[in-house]
């Protein structure tokens, strides 16, 4: 996006998954990079011809959303309030790492931790792929949760979202949904063969269509997963588009009616791809029963497979949330209570040991 503000134009950019801002003069040229904090996500930059100085948000995985002033004239940039909050942002770090997906692709992943975490720790691991949404740097405070209590996160950029715009989206729907499950998959290889994380440490979570990408890895590569969390998935592939919204995903996951689609569908579909005989992770579902956009159905019919199913001594449970729907909104109260089962139970099958 491009606004003007006093005379120069501030243009913002997302570049590998996260905020870039540069100060231009109106004929184009480069003025200054407008300096961000660290690796994170900007809104804002908004203001008229006539006033030179703008305002812009901006958050990361430990920072909570801050506002910022910025002079056009000057190019300095100022903090104007942050929210008080129960914890150093300083005592912890994000980097940026890339690796390689099956097909040789180049993926970004974030890895966020407190700085004195050490090697081979619990880790979740999150991914979304989907729909041509990015997954850039945001504050949650049940994130900040897991990482207080010595926990690791790591957030993959998967084909399939917005990222590196259309080709990237292209890249991972339809035909090509298999690459998203593979980006997820090498994810988790590299963080064992760095020591970011560990055999038996390394928890998987996704919400809608990253609970479909749960479903699907855990069936993949149930080998290489302690334990997941799959939120409100779409679990039943050939059957998504008969309720409520489903109608509008077929742009990402094809039409159950076409044969090459159903055929393609099925290779993947978390509900028709359990394996009996095989050791699962701990698997925890959660939905809730008024869900309207992803329907409880989807989760009811995946977890009754999965507890039939021969998949070892793990726990497979459901955790369904009355008078609730598919997230937007949700009381606080509920968000807590949601994420201390949630959390608690990756804890207990990663390792992690809490406190108080």
């Amino acid at each position: 996006g491009a606004s003007l503000v006093g005379n120069r134009l501030i243009v913002a950019y997302l570049g590998d998954a996260r905020s870039e801002a540069e100060l231009r003069e109106l004929d184009g040229r480069l003025v200054s990079t407008i300096p961000l904090p660290s690796i994170g996500t900007a809104a804002g930059f908004g203001g008229s011809g006539g006033d030179p100085e703008t305002f812009y948000t901006f958050s990361s995985f430990a920072v909570p959303p801050s506002v910022y002033r910025y002079n056009t004239a000057t190019g300095k940039a100022e903090l104007f309030f942050q929210p008080k909050v129960a914890f150093d942002p300083a005592d912890y770090v994000t980097d940026q790492v890339f690796y390689t997906s099956k097909d040789g692709t180049r993926i970004p992943m974030y890895i966020v931790k407190r700085k004195d975490t050490p090697a081979g720790a619990p880790t979740i691991l999150y991914g979304y792929g989907g729909f041509n949404i990015s997954q850039t740097p945001t504050f949650a405070p049940t994130r900040l949760a897991w990482l207080e209590q010595g926990g690791v996160l790591a957030v993959a950029n998967l084909r399939g979202g917005g990222e590196y715009g259309k080709e990237w989206h292209d890249a991972g729907r339809l035909a090509r949904k298999q690459n998203v499950f593979d980006d997820f998959i090498a994810a988790g290889d590299y963080l064992i063969a760095n020591n970011i994380s560990a055999k038996g440490k390394l928890a998987i979570e996704g919400r809608s269509n990253g609970g479909l990408l749960i479903g699907a890895v855990v069936n993949q590569r149930p080998d290489l997963f302690a334990a997941g969390h799959a939120a409100v998935g779409v679990m039943d592939m050939v059957r998504f588009d008969r309720f409520t919204a489903g109608r509008y995903w077929v742009d990402d996951y094809g039409y159950p009616n076409k044969e090459a689609d159903f055929k393609m569908q099925m290779t993947y579909s978390p509900y028709h791809n359990i394996k009996s005989g095989v050791e699962y992770p701990a698997v925890i579902v959660s939905t809730a029963d008024t869900d309207d956009r992803v329907v409880p159905g989807h989760s009811f019919k995946y977890i009754s497979a999965l507890q039939a199913a021969e998949t070892g001594n793990k726990p497979k449970i459901i955790r369904i949330e009355s008078r609730a729907g598919h997230g937007s909104g949700k009381p606080t109260d509920k968000v807590i209570d949601e994420y201390s089962d949630i959390y608690a139970f990756l804890a207990k099958w990663t390792g992690l040991t809490l406190t108080e």
